[in-house]
């Protein structure tokens, strides 16, 4: 499966799905409260999905609660959403720029909700100096939160209003100056992807892929740090799996796949494939291939050999 939800997660899941809000308003209450910001944006993001097609359970939410800085938190995920699917996309995310502002007045010391007005300020075309003045207050609420970087490192992608060198040069310094086992220091492994998959960026210069190896050698680093199966840092593995990959660092990728354990993501599998699941199976199956053939029959066998091996 993709996406499996943790301990957490999963009891608000199930109660959502039969129209019951409470353990969803705990859960978030909780990390809220804990100042884990980056579970919170986590959980925001997977309540979120859930209620794109259900929300029943959010509008009960709501009514009970109008001010309720955690309900109006998904209620503006969820507004942004949708409106980033709409072909009138940039009027549609200026039309919910009150129910952002609302999530922020909410509870001053959360940095969730200007994640969600970095990329209100993407898609609605912001200067650079409007977004960096979300960005300082994005920043001034924690300064290294992971899902606030990855806003910014959209906006500064050649896809929007930067280029591939600004994603490094912006990632490498966040990186820097954090925690050993803060997401943060696999940022750089995030813009490598964004290189590796722009098809129109054709073959990556000398220096750009000294850059990608440098950049998965980090993050196989931040990977170490933490146990198989951990879903913490799920999504810097599933990102460093696809790129060691695509550079045929076979033996690494097959090593992260493991790591990954049952925490296989939609991202990045889905933003290179309609079948997110088959991508992700594929490129497991074809590392495993690749060490396979590279292992000596005699390793494969153990000590005593191929004889050994039959005997």
């Amino acid at each position: 499966m993709l996406d499996v939800p943790d301990a957490r997660l999963s009891p608000a899941l199930v109660a959502a799905a039969l129209g019951e809000y409470g353990p969803a308003a705990k859960l978030l209450a909780t990390t809220r409260d804990a100042a884990e910001w980056e579970l919170r944006d986590r959980y925001l993001d997977r309540l979120a999905t859930f209620a794109r097609n259900r929300d029943g359970w959010l509008v009960s939410w709501l009514a009970a609660a109008p001010r309720d800085p955690d309900a109006l938190l998904v209620k503006a995920e969820l507004a942004v959403r949708r409106a980033w699917d709409s072909p009138a996309s940039a009027e549609q995310l200026r039309e919910v720029a009150p129910l952002i502002a609302a999530a922020t007045e909410a509870d001053p010391r959360d940095p969730v909700p200007w994640r969600l007005a970095l990329d209100h300020a993407r898609g609605t075309h912001a200067t650079h100096t409007a977004f960096e003045t979300v960005w300082e207050q994005a920043v001034r609420r924690s300064a290294h939160h992971y899902g606030c970087h990855v806003a910014a490192l959209r906006y500064l992608s050649a896809g929007w209003y930067g280029s591939h060198r600004e994603c490094f040069d912006f990632a490498e310094r966040a990186a820097e100056d954090v925690d050993p086992h803060s997401l943060v220091r696999g940022l750089p492994v995030r813009a490598a992807f964004a290189l590796l998959t722009d098809g129109s960026a054709g073959r990556p210069s000398p220096v750009l892929e000294d850059r990608i190896d440098a950049a998965a050698d980090q993050a196989i680093g931040l990977s170490a740090g933490f146990g198989p199966g951990d879903p913490w840092p799920a999504e810097v593995r599933n990102l460093l799996a696809y790129v060691l990959v695509v550079r045929g660092r076979w033996a690494e990728a097959l090593e992260q796949f493991r790591l990954i354990g049952p925490y296989a993501l939609s991202f990045p599998w889905s933003a290179v494939s309609d079948d997110a699941l088959g991508r992700f199976l594929d490129a497991r199956e074809t590392a495993r291939l690749h060490v396979a053939a590279q292992t000596p029959l005699r390793d494969r066998a153990g000590h005593g050999g191929a004889r050994g091996h039959y005997a």
